[in-house]
């Protein structure tokens, strides 16, 4: 392809392809990597806030609900558990970006590449149904998400100035409407690898919050006259919940607290971001490393201290679901702070999806000027943005839907756990076992291959339990379903 013709050209990849006739000089072959495609720039801090972003998201202001559920004793040791368990498998999968090598073999832009350079076959298949039903679904999950701690603003307020016992009842569709907007601005960031600046302005937002509701729940145990029941065991049966709640609210905290980990889903269009040297899975080890670290050290400093804050009654969350009252305009803050990590969030996990159903339509209708021109527009202090048609329209209309599904379904989050039930297991643990075990050839029945199968049994016990704890609650919110009208969050 002539340099002339290129530049009306889109790749719909994830990064713009060079010519054949570019890569012969020497110049331009400076600012491509070894695939010919635009050299990556991200390091072990852009990887590590992407991860960040991706795992720690309002859900750890829940996990006080969490603690209480399982008591002092299995609450740390099922977060340290998975915490390892993610870690580990996070390392397997990241050796398996390049094949046959770790280190000098042929790149996977995506995890189905991955999958289908190890494994092959239907396999492949089953990857992508797992994976991008379950970044569909929360995208879906976080519209709805943004939207509750939108309202929860308006509401602080409404208590603030009418007292607690007030009907501060707002609806959640203008908000998710506003959120829907901004993602639209968004969803034109070309590709994860333009998502940097945001996905690090995300993490910090996270650390706020979670700063903030830490603060807030010491302050409520140092607070004069705090007395609260809290158990080795957590919520006690006969007194706090039945027997069946019991079991079933166990299960469902456990799947939360191993869902709350996960985000292979997006680990190797992260690692695609990397430059080397050094060795991308090098890079990538350590980004996991810290992203897990960090994300460990927040969700059993909340969950701890916020389960001694509120003993058995803890809420589903204490920004959202008022466990808190005052001050008020430090809640207020801190619910901004979710949304506007929720933003670059929902980012973090549609990016893969664009990449996808781009580069599909520019591999199936490669003529077509429609999908794959650029047209070049100059936007002051931004410099020039090359606007593609497609891509606008079809992101649009993406995050339509989704906003338009979040709408029609106000209980999607029981959805969401169910999807997370469904895709932990494949995604975080079965194929990066089936994979290592592929490239590192490792024997049948060996002592590796045994505990390796262990783990992978295990954890899929997990999920199954997970997923039928979130039927059961699923089955109750469809109980009391009533469609378009507004929720109360408390």
């Amino acid at each position: 392809m002539a340099s002339s013709e290129f530049e009306k050209k889109n790749s719909t990849s994830m990064y713009v392809e060079q010519s054949a006739q570019g890569l012969e000089n020497g110049e331009v072959q400076k600012n491509v990597d070894d695939d010919g495609r635009e050299k990556r720039t991200g390091t072990v801090l852009t990887a590590s806030s992407h991860i960040i972003t991706a795992v720690i998201g309002s859900g750890v202001l829940s996990l006080a609900w969490a603690m209480a559920q399982l008591g002092w004793v299995a609450g740390p040791v099922i977060l340290f558990l998975f915490s390892f368990i993610t870690y580990f498998t996070s390392t397997l999968l990241a050796d398996c970006y390049r094949s046959p090598g770790p280190d000098t073999g042929k790149r996977n832009y995506s995890y189905m590449e991955v999958v289908r350079s190890h494994l092959g076959g239907i396999k492949v298949q089953l990857c992508g149904i797992s994976q991008y039903s379950n970044l569909v679904g929360i995208t879906i999950g976080y519209t709805i998400t943004a939207s509750i701690s939108m309202v929860a603003v308006v509401r602080s307020n409404c208590f603030h100035k009418k007292g607690h016992q007030a009907d501060c009842t707002v609806s959640n569709y203008p908000y998710m409407a506003i959120f829907a907007v901004i993602q639209i601005i968004f969803s034109q960031i070309p590709n994860f690898h333009k998502l940097s600046w945001l996905s690090i302005l995300a993490a910090v937002m996270s650390f706020a919050y979670s700063l903030i509701g830490l603060g807030l729940s010491i302050a409520k145990v140092v607070g004069v006259g705090h007395h609260v029941k809290t158990s080795i065991t957590g919520t006690v049966v006969g007194v706090d919940v039945s027997a069946s709640q019991k079991l079933w609210r166990s299960l469902q905290a456990i799947g939360d607290i191993a869902f709350a980990y996960a985000f292979a889903t997006i680990l190797i269009e992260i690692q695609d971001t990397l430059r080397s040297p050094p060795a991308e899975n090098k890079t990538m080890k350590r980004a996991s490393l810290i992203g897990v670290f960090t994300t460990t050290f927040f969700y059993v400093l909340c969950g701890t201290i916020g389960y001694a804050a509120f003993g058995n009654d803890a809420p589903g969350n204490f920004l959202t679901g008022f466990g808190f009252y005052e001050p008020f305009w430090l809640i207020d803050f801190a619910n901004v702070c979710i949304a506007i990590h929720l933003i670059g969030a929902y980012q973090v996990f549609c990016q893969p999806i664009y990449g996808f159903v781009e580069a599909r339509c520019s591999e199936k209708w490669p003529d077509n000027k429609f999908i794959t021109s650029q047209h070049a527009i100059n936007i002051p202090w931004f410099g020039v943005y090359y606007a593609n048609y497609f891509r606008m329209l079809w992101r649009t209309a993406y995050v339509i839907v989704t906003a338009v599904i979040a709408m029609i379904f106000p209980f999607f989050n029981a959805i969401l756990g169910l999807i997370g039930a469904a895709s932990f297991y494949p995604l975080t643990v079965y194929f990066p076992i089936e994979m290592h075990i592929a490239q590192r050839k490792i024997p049948k029945y060996s002592f590796t291959w045994i505990w390796l199968q262990i783990l992978s049994w295990a954890c899929l016990i997990v999920s199954l339990v997970a997923a039928v704890g979130s039927i059961q609650g699923l089955t109750q919110d469809v109980k009391s379903y009533k469609p378009f009208q507004s929720q109360d969050h408390e």
